[in-house]
């Protein structure tokens, strides 16, 4: 394998990031295309950055993050963290107990590491299932978690969020939803009500994922509860400072729906040229995919590459060749090697999809002239 580990991983991401720098400096932002569905963005005047100071900043924006948050995530109060990763771990150490049991159910295994890595570090019993029917909540369980939108966008059904929300609650256990992009993908594609007034008692999204906003996490609920995790924030340096919360505001201000409706809808057309070469790209709700073992179905020729490990060099190639962002090379550890094409970001607008397709081709074609030379794939992952 190339990729065997965290560490791995790390260092695969330093590559990949070196690559974006010296593409930026070679020939300028405009040649990069982010597809990653998590480009964010620091949207701020000028006389808003003049503000940015260790108390200021947090007098200032604080009363807009209530309002903006509240209204884009429901529930009576907000709380802004440095990321959605650090908003799960502090809800855990604040309200899970050692021993006792988390369970959570999402629309399709895995979880995201961040809640069981949290669930570890406290000494809990986790459980997972995207099998409702096998979804139960055993004694001593001190909580529910519900995932809106899996990492690959796979979304909950409605009903069955609201049933489990019942469960829950019939036991007076807290519900805590994981919508990292689920607060809008939900929302906007699917018609779903926001979490908090399906009755979930904290809500927790990514501010970079699909709108222009800020790697960070905003959570919401209860304002008791929000209360309580704000503690374990504070303790642990976990908040969002004051630059991401002023980048939150704006970024949740300038959201616009109607790119997530465009997406859905251009989607159909990037997948319809894809399939006139491949058999396992998927729709997702904004763009197209592919598994690491769609991929691996596609390659004709014999190799020793794992799926993830062609997953991260067809996209370590279209990123150095092409200047197209997708997730594996950027990725924190534990992330899914999926390669997704969002068409929700704003690279993607008024991207042409004739020419996306045609890269997204020669960049395979690419990867199949070099998966038999092991050594070369790993330098392109780690040191192209």
């Amino acid at each position: 394998m190339i990729v065997n580990n965290s560490l791995d991983e790390v260092k695969k991401r330093d590559n990949a990031l070196t690559i974006i720098k010296n593409l930026v400096e070679t020939k300028g932002r405009s040649s990069l295309f982010d597809l990653t569905g998590l480009a964010g963005g620091f949207i701020a005047s000028s006389s808003e950055i003049s503000l940015l100071e260790t108390y200021v900043g947090p007098a200032i924006f604080e009363d807009a993050i209530q309002e903006v948050g509240k209204e884009h995530m429901g529930g009576e109060k907000v709380l802004a963290v440095n990321r959605t990763s650090s908003g799960i771990l502090a809800t855990i150490l604040s309200l899970v107990s050692k021993d006792s049991n988390v369970v959570h159910y999402l629309a399709e295994l895995p979880a995201h590491p961040s809640i069981p890595r949290s669930c570890n570090l406290v000494g809990a019993n986790y459980f997972e299932t995207d099998v409702f029917e096998e979804f139960s909540i055993p004694n001593n369980t001190s909580l529910v978690v519900i995932t809106g939108s899996t990492m690959d966008h796979k979304v909950i059904d409605e009903e069955e969020f609201k049933q489990i929300i019942e469960m829950a609650h019939a036991k007076d256990i807290p519900v805590m939803v994981d919508d990292a992009s689920g607060a809008r993908l939900r929302t906007v594609v699917f018609n779903q009500a926001k979490a908090c007034d399906l009755g979930a008692d904290i809500a927790i999204t990514s501010t970079d994922k699909l709108m222009p906003g800020p790697r960070g996490g905003l959570m919401s609920g209860r304002a008791e509860l929000i209360d309580e995790i704000k503690i374990k924030v504070n303790q642990f340096g976990l908040e969002a400072q004051p630059p991401a919360v002023l980048a939150m505001v704006n970024g949740i201000k300038n959201f616009k729906e109607e790119n997530l409706i465009k997406s859905f809808k251009r989607k159909d057309e990037l997948y319809k040229l894809l399939s006139l070469k491949f058999s396992n790209f998927k729709k997702s709700p904004t763009g197209v995919m592919i598994y690491p073992e769609g991929l691996s179905s596609e390659i004709n020729v014999p190799h020793k590459l794992s799926d993830d490990d062609l997953a991260y060099v067809f996209s370590f190639i279209l990123l150095r060749d092409y200047g197209i962002i997708t997730i594996p090379p950027v990725s924190m550890p534990g992330a899914s090697a999926t390669i997704r094409f969002e068409l929700s970001s704003s690279d993607a607008v008024n991207l042409d999809l004739n020419s996306l397709g045609k890269k997204i081709v020669s960049a395979f074609e690419k990867l199949q002239d070099i998966i038999t030379n092991e050594e070369k794939c790993r330098e392109i992952v780690f040191n192209s």
